[in-house]
């Protein structure tokens, strides 16, 4: 069971989509929520006030967090943080897809936040992580124990920045997600529509998801779980093979089944189990795929 609702400082380093979901969980809860990153938002898409919590009119997902203005990739850039922080999700998006941008962020900004924060005071650190730390596992299950093997720089920079938060001695969870879909999040739908999408056959390229709202309440539950262990997969219930999954999807949007071809690229087959954060108590919404791109799309 979780511990006891009180009031705590909480800072969500990086906040954009999946990070605001969840810190309107950690608001829900009572606690006083701040968040990090380089432009707040505020209802006519500006900028909100540092330390400041929106105003009754602006945007409702974002009431009452404290906007704090600032890029982790540039320590100078960083505002002070607030005092007496005990939960830290660390959950940026870099601003470009290149090496560079990855380390920028991922590395050096989780260094430059922990040195501004009194860590010792830190009751749970979640990292927010990616199944693209395991490379490709063909048609084989995968966990918690399973080597890492990263196709990409993506995941190379990933795992650095785990390995390095690792030996820091602070009670840290890093959550490996699988891939996210929600809403905002349909660009599948628009690439089966065009008929760009293509999946092969055989063998199957299995495929893990993650529903954006079941990812946040994810990241919720292990920031509040007394005892959570080092290292979860945030996945749904159910991998699917890749055609299966598109062909699914594009019914769904009334789109032509998608064309045989190549998986993306790096991104490599496996079939991720989420047994450990399930038996962690957690429940979700959204534990089949192709559920929720029913309910998003308006499928029966």
């Amino acid at each position: 069971m979780e511990a006891a609702l009180k009031k705590e400082v909480v800072l969500f380093a990086g906040c954009g989509d999946l990070g605001l979901r969840a810190a309107q969980r950690a608001l829900a809860r009572g606690h006083d929520v701040w968040a990090l990153r380089r432009n707040p938002p505020d209802a006519g898409g500006g900028t909100a006030r540092d330390g400041q919590p929106q105003a009754p009119g602006d945007a409702p997902a974002h009431v009452g967090i404290r906007w704090l203005r600032g890029d982790l990739a540039d320590a100078r850039s960083l505002p002070a943080l607030p005092a007496g922080v005990t939960r830290l999700v660390y959950c940026p998006a870099p601003d470009a897809r290149h090496e560079e941008a990855y380390r920028s962020v991922f590395v050096d900004g989780l260094r430059h936040v922990l040195q501004r924060l009194d860590a010792g005071r830190l009751r749970r650190l979640v990292f927010v992580s990616s199944s693209a730390v395991y490379g490709d596992h063909g048609q084989d299950w995968i966990d918690e124990d399973t080597p890492e093997n990263p196709l990409s720089f993506n995941g190379r920079i990933l795992l650095e920045a785990e390995r390095w938060l690792r030996n820091q001695g602070l009670p840290a969870t890093r959550l490996r997600l699988a891939g996210l879909y929600g809403p905002g999040r349909l660009q599948l739908v628009g690439r089966l529509r065009a008929g760009m999408a293509r999946a092969p056959r055989r063998p199957p390229h299995w495929a893990n998801r993650i529903h954006v709202e079941d990812a946040a309440a994810a990241i919720d539950h292990l920031l509040h779980l007394p005892d959570a262990g080092p290292l979860y997969l945030g996945c749904d219930d159910t991998p699917l093979p890749l055609h299966e999954l598109y062909a699914h999807v594009a019914r769904l949007a009334g789109a032509a089944p998608p064309a045989e071809g190549p998986a993306p690229a790096h991104v490599g087959s496996k079939r991720m189990r989420n047994a450990r954060l399930r038996a962690s108590g957690l429940a979700l919404a959204w534990p089949d795929a192709r559920v929720g791109y029913a309910a998003l799309l308006g499928g029966r």
